[in-house]
């Protein structure tokens, strides 16, 4: 069997589960914490997201630290309440439909869906985010629908 093979990787994959592959097949260590998380990235983004984390934390002191696809995020009461990264040019924060609450404030900034984009040398204001995870926190408070499943045809 070739040394690629999906049958390989699989195999693999089950026995490093706290690992992931990179684009070129390099095992990357998923991180445990955020602070694991930050001690990988460069010292400007990584100062960049320590004043978003503070920010975070000062606007939702309850909410515990996780992570959450891969990623570092908050958790108030079981729902996620938001996610940061670093990418090669750029941080990310993502308060989700949030964002779309605030494109006035944020029309400086990089924005899609639920995604604010910021270089490091120019952070978020912490006002600004406590805004928005305050608004974040007043969405997940709301209760939705709940989801329809497919469609069960009975027997008779």
């Amino acid at each position: 069997m070739p040394l690629g093979s999906a049958k390989t990787l699989a195999t693999k994959s089950r026995r490093n589960i706290a690992k992931r592959r990179t684009a070129r097949g390099r095992a990357v260590r998923r991180p445990e914490s955020i602070d694991d998380y930050l001690a990988g990235i460069s010292p400007d983004k990584r100062a960049a997201l320590e004043k978003l984390r503070r920010s975070i934390r000062t606007a939702a002191p309850r909410a515990e630290e996780c992570i959450s696809y891969g990623i570092p995020a908050f958790r108030l009461d079981g729902k996620v309440i938001g996610w940061f990264a670093a990418a090669a040019g750029h941080c990310s924060f993502f308060p989700g439909g949030a964002v779309q609450d605030f494109a006035k404030e944020l029309a400086a900034y990089d924005t899609s869906k639920g995604t604010v984009r910021f270089p490091p040398k120019r952070p978020l204001p912490a006002g600004l985010v406590r805004k928005l995870v305050r608004a974040r926190i007043a969405r997940n408070a709301v209760p939705r629908k709940p989801r329809r499943g497919p469609a069960v045809r009975r027997r008779r």
